[in-house]
């Protein structure tokens, strides 16, 4: 137990990068050096992150822990790699609501966004391969991204586009002029409208939080969807500025992406808030991966599953994909952010330069040009 908590504290500190680089160094760390897992056990634990909502990369230290030293092995193994990146977030959280403001701050997040634009770009192409397998994922992305668009809520074109997905897959020849006009239809967009404006309450908060948690699939950067379109546009919560800082600190601090969450919770309440949003978004995937990790095996070789999470991820790229596109049009552009965006673009995409590198880049030009 203390060799498991002593190894996720430090990938905890040195885990940048994004879940790709996570699983690379949970491998490295727990396959190659300490031989806990042969490379099949491991693909078994990382194939089952995928069939649940939730961060990957999260999930998989979980069912590390779990694997190696039961539920307390799980919960150690959790706490000591999201509470560095928690911890961190924290800290320039506090830093931010003080000093956010100031002309310098302006300055070096001017550098920052056109980065943070890149590294999106850069997730949606990574990305698209996989969540667009087929003709009908396309044009279920298409459709979610045109639906999105036109104002309808994210959770609700989760939920109804995939299960409609999976019954007109199923049967096809009954559903499917149904499955088109009926999505189209008045009726079905006025039940989907948006969420009208809330007030801000801690416990709206945690409930937010763990909605996100128990059902964003796919890469963490589909939370910014989630969280723009609430938290942005409908309640009022946050300005765009805000979530563009929340997501660049996330994207900037080692750990998980999730750990955004940690930020806006502080933004938006203090400690206290920082507290609820992070318990609150990691401890839907805690408690999913205790219960599905014994249906590993069944979950993975089940084609019903496979079809609606294909429709899911579909589904969440069009989403991020939405996302990326409206923070692009907030961005002030004039010669240095576009120069920023097109070279980061470049060497994020052909030359695989570490985006933790590139915004550090990005900080140091907007203070010293501006």
């Amino acid at each position: 137990m203390k060799e498991l908590a002593i190894s996720f504290l430090r990938l905890g500190f040195i885990a940048f990068g994004g879940p790709a680089a996570h699983i690379s160094l949970f491998e490295e760390e727990f396959v190659h050096r300490k031989k806990w897992f042969t490379h099949g056990e491991f693909l078994d634990m990382l194939g089952a992150t995928h069939l649940i909502p939730g961060p990957n990369s999260t999930e998989l230290v979980f069912h590390i822990g779990l694997k190696r030293e039961g539920f307390k092995g799980m919960l150690v193994a959790g706490l000591c790699f999201i509470s560095p990146a928690a911890l961190i977030v924290g800290i320039i959280a506090h830093i931010y609501s003080l000093y956010g403001t100031l002309p310098d701050a302006q300055n070096m997040m001017k550098g920052i966004y056109p980065v943070l634009i890149a590294i999106i770009i850069q997730a949606i192409l990574r990305l698209h391969k996989t969540a667009l397998k087929t003709l009908p994922l396309k044009s279920l992305a298409i459709l979610s991204g045109v639906l999105s668009f036109l104002g309808v809520s994210e959770i609700a074109l989760l939920l109804s586009l995939s299960g409609l997905f999976y019954l007109a897959h199923e049967s096809s020849k009954l559903l499917g002029r149904k499955f088109n006009s009926t999505l189209l239809g008045p009726g079905l967009l006025g039940a989907f409208s948006s969420t009208p404006h809330l007030t801000y309450s801690d416990t709206s908060l945690a409930v937010f939080f763990l909605k996100m948690g128990s059902l964003l699939f796919g890469s963490g950067y589909a939370l910014i969807a989630f969280i723009r379109g609430d938290l942005v546009e409908r309640w009022r919560w946050l300005s765009d500025a805000q979530l563009l800082d929340a997501i660049t600190v996330g994207q900037f601090t080692p750990g998980p992406l999730l750990t955004t969450s940690t930020f806006i919770g502080y933004i938006l309440s203090g400690p206290k808030g920082a507290l609820i949003a992070t318990v609150a978004i990691f401890l839907p995937g805690f408690i999913l991966v205790y219960v599905s990790a014994p249906l590993i095996s069944k979950l993975r070789k089940s084609q019903r599953a496979g079809r609606i999470l294909d429709a899911v991820n579909a589904i969440s790229w069009s989403l991020m994909t939405v996302a990326g596109i409206q923070l692009f049009q907030g961005l002030h552009l004039d010669f240095l952010s576009l120069g920023i965006l097109i070279a980061s673009t470049l060497l994020l995409i052909r030359f695989r330069v570490s985006s933790m590198i590139l915004i550090l880049a990005g900080a140091a030009m907007g203070i010293m040009i501006n």
